[in-house]
Order: C-alpha cells, then structure tokens, then sequence
C-alpha cells in the first residue's frame, strides 16, 4: 500500500525492494524499485523512470520546475517498450493525503504512450516512447484525462487546454465518446449557470459564470445503463472569466442536461420541432411539437424565478393538442424573462405519477409582453379536442366574441354567458359566437349524449372587468 506517513516523514522510509517487501508498503520509489527487482528475477527486461506527474496535489494549470516528483517503469515485451505504473494501479489517496484505499486499476498497465503521456512525462524524452515527443510547455498546458476518462469510454475532449478564457461572458467545452454516455458538471461545486446538451456520441457545455475570477469546471460521466449513483469524474478545467453576462441568468428551476436528445427519443419523444435547448421568442409565443412513442400521455409546465404566478396560474399559459400521435405544446408567456418548460411523461395505461423527462429554456426579451393564460379545462375536455379562438382566458367585456372549437363524439355545445348561445357544427368545428356583457365568467359545456339533458363544464373563461 501506498505509505502515506512515510511520504510526511522522509527519514522513517525506505525504498530498497527488500524493505518494500517486508513492510507492504512504500512510496512511488519503491513501487517502480520492486518492480524492476521482480521482472529481473522473471528475466524481463524492465527500467524504472523518473519525472512529473499530474497525480495527487497537482492544480489545473500548474507549472513544474526542479527535481523530478514520480517514478514509473517501462518493459520489454514481444519486441518493443511498454510504459506501466504499479503505485497509480494499485490504488488512490485521499485529498488530505492521510488515507489509502486499494483499488486495483489495470489501465496504468502497459497503457499506449499517447495516453500515458497525458499525466506523466519522463526526465529523459526518449522514454515518452512517442515521435514527436512533448516539450514541457506542452505537458503544462495540456488537458488531464484521468484513467476514468479513458474507462468511461470518452475519446477527446475540446478546448484541449487546462485553461480557458470565456468570451463574452460565456466558455464551451465538448466531449465525444463511443457510447450513449450521460453527463454532470460542477462550476463551482453547482450545476448552475451552465447549459449543458446531450449528443449522440457526447455532449456540449456552455458556462455562464456570474462573477469574474477563476472558476473550477468540473466533468462527470456516466454509461447510459449504470445505476444513479455511478458518475465518475473525468475532467477539470479552470474557466477564467474577465467580464459577465448578465442577460444569461437561467432559472434555478432549469434541469441539466437541457432540450432534447438521444435520451428523451427513448423515452418516446421523436421529431422534436426544436432540437436546440433555448427557444428565443420575440412577441412572447411559441410552439413545440413532438411526434410521441406509443400509449405516452405528457403533462407540461412553466417556471420562472422572478414570476408571481401560481404554480397553477403558469401551468395554464401552456397547451396541449394531440393529434393522432403528434403533440402540439403551445406557450404564450405572461411577461419577459426567462422561462424554462419542463415537459413530464407517463404510460397512459399506468395509474402512476408523470415522470420528469427533459426541459427547454425559453428566453424572452420584449418587456411589452403580456399575454393572459389559456382558458381554464375540466377534466371533460379530451386531449385530442383544440381551441382555435378564443385563445385568451381573458375575453374583453360587452364584446360579441367568436368561438371555434374542435370536438368530437359530442351532441350538443353551449357558451354559457348572462344568456347561453348554442353552437353549430360544422366540418368537425363547433361555431358560434357568445356576447359577453353582464357577466364576469364565460363557460363551455357539452352535452354528451342527445338522450339526457346533462350538460358537463369543459372551459372556464373569465371576463375583464370594466
């Protein structure tokens, strides 16, 4: 094991192969000493190497000068070197460099030079065993992957350097990877101020950091099938911010990763008319629409931070419309800002709650904004049926206001005012028109079966006051 207190206490260590055998434990040296004495025993030819390392206590960024800090060793196998760490492989210490814990791990063994590379760099540059080889500057600047990053699969990352500065306000990075791979960050120990997709083959990350300074990024990744808890860390930037935008403020609601992707498509959501997280809307609206795996029923919301709106009150400046297996979520924002949608599934032949499944960021800059909600819905109005007008929950008072309205299977329809107005159908449309003077409330109801006189609420609409 890895001799922590020996690291502390130099003059109480011994790095001779006999010692390191007999006490099971030792630093670096001793590791590369060992097992050099062993492989001569086994009658293969081995060297141990000395240089820097980006191992424990190594800072993003960092430069080396001096005297060599780790040692490491190369073999001779089947006709050429191979470069090996038996004291990374063997396991890790922990931050405050008091703690050990075995963990064998079999990429430091006879790892290819292009990897190996990545956080070790030998005194003689010959051993890099790589054509050209690096300089130091090189090394010094050059990301760190981890073994994990490898064993997670992943095969580059952009930028390729330590550092980044943001421009405008903002830095990106973006992974590529073999497999369907999930992702997290932390920017500053939180997944706030960023914008994170999902691709097939990655993902891109943009950070907004609201204040300037250094900041730490940091990756974490995750095979698509592996448990919850199973995200290991890959990556680490530092983001050196000189000035902040302001406008990129999201919402605390906002759930990473953002907008579609290869993930919500297995969760039944095809064709998404916007395949781009933020959904940029002059006048206030918009509208999505999806083509849904099958017997899927969605449940969708809005969220803004500096909105006084009800949970219930901004649930209703989103509609839906199903036609056949397309939906159609139309939004008129209340005010400006920035909104984020979070869209919800469920088996519609499951009794169960909606699950959480992605969300978009909608971005509203017009402060003249204003839009009422949607009309009020019962639990009588069926998921395929549509308004066509009037789309405001709020109609205008002593007005005649026209009414058209898609529903099937149905008898009758009434608007139900001061006085009630029958609508006509009419190639699948219900038609009419409702004057609204000497009321403060406007109801639809249908009457479902021509035999009974029974008439169900399926609108609300409220009426403005004079």
């Amino acid at each position: 094991e890895y001799d922590v207190v020996g690291y502390h206490n130099k003059s109480q260590l011994s790095c001779r192969p006999l010692d390191v055998l007999q006490t099971g434990k030792s630093i670096c040296e001793g590791y590369a000493g060992l097992f050099e004495r062993m492989c001569s025993i086994a009658g293969i030819q081995c060297m141990k190497l000395s240089g820097y390392s980006k191992g424990h206590g190594y800072k993003m960024g960092q430069t080396f000068s001096g005297d060599s800090d780790h040692a490491w060793n190369a073999v001779y196998l089947d006709g050429r070197w191979h470069l090996l760490d038996s004291t990374w492989g063997s396991g890790f210490v922990d931050d405050s460099f008091t703690k050990f814990t075995f963990r064998y791990n079999e990429f430091y063994f006879l790892t290819h030079p292009a990897l190996f590379i990545n956080n070790h760099l030998p005194d003689n540059s010959n051993w890099q065993l790589l054509k050209p080889t690096l300089t130091l500057k090189d090394f010094e600047n050059n990301m760190l992957h981890n073994s994990n990053f490898y064993m997670s699969g992943l095969l580059t990352a952009q930028p390729e350097t330590a550092v980044i500065q943001t421009v405008n306000g903002k830095a990106s990075v973006s992974v590529e990877c073999r497999s369907a791979t999930l992702f997290m960050f932390k920017l500053k120990g939180t997944d706030e101020h960023g914008l994170m997709t999902l691709k097939k083959h990655g993902m891109k990350l943009d950070v907004y950091p609201q204040k300037t300074g250094s900041h730490k990024l940091q990756i974490f990744a995750k095979p698509s099938k592996a448990s919850e808890d199973a995200y290991k860390f890959v990556l680490e930037y530092v983001v050196e911010c000189k000035s902040v935008d302001k406008a990129m403020r999201f919402p605390k609601d906002l759930h990473q990763p953002v907008g579609p992707s290869w993930f919500t498509e297995r969760q039944g959501f095809l064709r998404p008319s916007h395949p781009d997280p933020i959904i940029p809307t002059n006048d206030g609206r918009c509208s999505l629409t999806f083509t849904l795996g099958k017997d899927i029923s969605v449940f969708a919301s809005l969220h803004s931070d500096n909105s006084s709106l009800t949970e219930d009150m901004a649930r209703r400046h989103v509609m839906q419309i199903r036609r056949g297996n397309q939906i159609e979520l139309k939004i008129h924002l209340p005010h400006a800002g920035n909104f984020v949608l979070k869209i919800y599934a469920k088996k519609k032949s499951d009794p169960g709650n909606y699950d959480y499944i992605f969300n978009y960021l909608i971005a509203c800059l017009n402060t003249e904004v204003k839009w009422p909600a949607f009309p009020q819905s019962y639990s009588k109005w069926a998921e395929d049926y549509e308004i066509l007008e009037p789309l405001s929950g709020l109609l205008p008072a002593n007005r005649n206001v026209q009414f058209k309205l898609k529903m099937h299977g149905i008898a009758k329809v009434l608007v139900q005012a001061e006085n009630s107005y029958p609508l006509t159908q009419s190639r699948g449309y219900w038609e009419g028109t409702c004057n609204t003077s000497g009321c403060r409330e406007v109801f639809v109801m249908v009457h479902e079966n021509a035999n009974h006189n029974f008439y169900s609420h399926v609108l609300k609409y409220e009426v403005e006051t004079q």
